[in-house]
């Protein structure tokens, strides 16, 4: 069976690129030229007080890793706005066939990550979990949970992307589970799963296929008793009416019962004003497609020099550049051979030498930048 699925082989030799490339090389080489460049990728030319967060710098370190080239980037995890966040310095022709990949895997890697802030950001005393692998191409289901762990959630739900990336997914029960059991049967599908699942596993009911959701806790705590944890509500928009006051109501009915120990546990749609609204009566969240349909960060490459002098086209800025985090929280953008604002630090650390890799990537590391970066800048989500 053949998918639509671009190999990772065709990526590591450069094939995944664009055709202009390949006519640009095969000309390059005509006319004898391969000029000493240096090239910056960006989004923003200057600051626009809009922060996004940078991802994906481990998979645009291995494509160049080998390459005749330095680089340097912004660590993955840090929020940036306007300026470079990787840059290049080699002859082009060694690295010119890599810009459409390199492009793609930050480009796509930050939108997400971005994504995952904002729903952080929202419920910062939550547990939040990315739930929407489901609606990207599974080919990329790694890098979106990633992702989604480096802008700070808690963990996912998919089971590839898991071994990709070296944790376990996490999840519990789907409506379909309960409907197999048949309309008025959830308890026997709520057993079943007790009895038939690892122990590790937590006991996580999920409570509004049939009946309204304050009905279906009930009998799920009278069905599981002691081993159920936690109950979840996955209820569509169109069926929530005033979703708060029924988080409440259900709340209040296991408190009633002596069982504020269950958890309570909502996913379907949700976003972070949502979860600005509900953080307080809820214990976490299932997000999906508001992380995984988050739109790219629109990077380019440019060359911004030519044989050590400032070059560039119209509508960029010219000239080597460094990128500094000052003491509050500003983001400055300024030529690398010029001093750098008061108070700056630079952001810039070396990726690569001569194509050897000088750094390493933890995602524990990334996020806990992201979140104190966060906290640096005043990071916000989008509709706030």
């Amino acid at each position: 069976m053949t998918f639509d699925i671009v190999p990772p082989d065709a990526i590591a030799d450069g094939r995944a690129t664009d055709a202009y490339f390949d006519r640009t090389e095969t000309t390059l080489e005509h006319a004898g030229k391969n000029p000493h460049v240096v090239a910056e990728v960006t989004a923003d030319q200057f600051p626009t007080g809009e922060f996004e967060l940078l991802a994906g710098v481990k998979d645009a370190a291995h494509l160049l890793e080998g390459l005749p080239v330095d680089v340097d980037a912004i660590p993955e995890g840090t929020l940036f706005d306007g300026g470079p966040v990787l840059r290049i310095e080699g002859d082009y022709r060694d690295f010119a066939r890599y810009e459409t990949s390199l492009l793609g895997f930050l480009s796509h890697a930050s939108g997400v990550a971005t994504a995952a802030l904002e729903v952080r950001r929202a419920a910062p005393d939550s547990q939040v979990l990315s739930f929407g692998a489901r609606h990207v191409h599974p080919s990329i289901a790694a890098m979106v949970e990633r992702s989604a762990l480096v802008g700070g959630l808690d963990g996912f739900s998919h089971v590839a992307a898991g071994d990709v990336i070296g944790r376990e997914a996490g999840g519990t029960m789907p409506h379909a589970l309960l409907i197999c059991f048949g309309r008025g049967n959830q308890e026997a599908g709520w057993r079943a799963f007790d009895d038939a699942v690892d122990e590790d596993v937590p006991r996580v009911a999920l409570c509004d296929t049939y009946s309204d959701e304050k009905d279906e806790v009930i009998r799920a705590v009278e069905a599981l008793g002691d081993d159920l944890d936690s109950v979840r509500l996955d209820t569509t928009s169109s069926r929530r009416g005033d979703f708060r006051h029924i988080v409440r109501e259900v709340r209040w009915e296991l408190d009633a019962r002596d069982r504020g120990d269950v958890d309570i546990f909502l996913s379907g749609g949700l976003g972070p004003a949502d979860l600005r609204e509900l953080r307080d009566v809820a214990d976490g969240f299932g997000v999906g497609g508001h992380v995984s349909n988050a739109d790219p960060v629109d990077f380019a490459l440019d060359i911004v020099a030519l044989e050590g002098e400032p070059a560039a086209k119209r509508g960029k800025l010219s000239g080597k550049k460094d990128v500094y985090r000052t003491r509050d929280g500003g983001h400055h953008v300024g030529l690398s051979s010029r001093p750098g604002p008061t108070g700056g630090t630079s952001l810039f650390d070396p990726l690569l030498r001569d194509g050897e890799l000088v750094q390493s990537f933890s995602i524990e590391d990334a996020a806990d930048r992201a979140l104190d970066d966060a906290d640096r800048v005043g990071f916000r989500a989008a509709d706030e």
